[in-house]
């Protein structure tokens, strides 16, 4: 793992949250962009060398929306940069964490993504991004 790539927050609204994001950083998200897959639409603010995401549901049956379902707004997870995802999660499962899905999927910001199980990260939902090269 090289860094922390983002800082995933779950929000209810995209809108009302990045009116309150941007007054509480000075600065408009930077991008955008909505997820199909995974039924959610992301929203990006770049702090220093770090990156916040705000995720919202676009439907009732993806995962950001059942997570708000359960519980309230607030930090959903914590990204990792890696440079070779399949490695990291071939790596991960020798070491007896779970991953909850198979193979890498294509997430926002242009990344290959997979996520840990939280019952074996301590309660923590871990994603893992990997930089799509073209």
């Amino acid at each position: 793992m090289q860094k922390i790539e983002h800082i995933g927050i779950a929000v209810d609204d995209i809108d009302k949250s990045n009116a309150l994001f941007s007054k509480i950083f000075g600065k408009a998200n930077y991008k955008s962009e909505i997820v199909e897959s995974e039924g959610v639409i992301t929203s990006f603010f770049k702090i220093g060398d770090s990156k916040i995401e705000l995720v919202a549901a676009t439907n009732s049956e993806g995962p950001i929306a059942k997570y708000l379902e359960k519980n309230r707004e607030g930090m959903h997870h914590i990204a990792f940069d890696v440079e070779d995802i399949e490695k990291e999660m071939i790596r991960l499962k020798n070491e007896g964490v779970r991953i909850l899905n198979e193979k890498p999927k294509q997430g926002a910001d242009n990344k290959l993504v997979c996520f840990l199980h939280p019952k074996d990260t301590n309660g923590v939902l871990i994603e893992l991004c990997q930089q799509i090269k073209h």
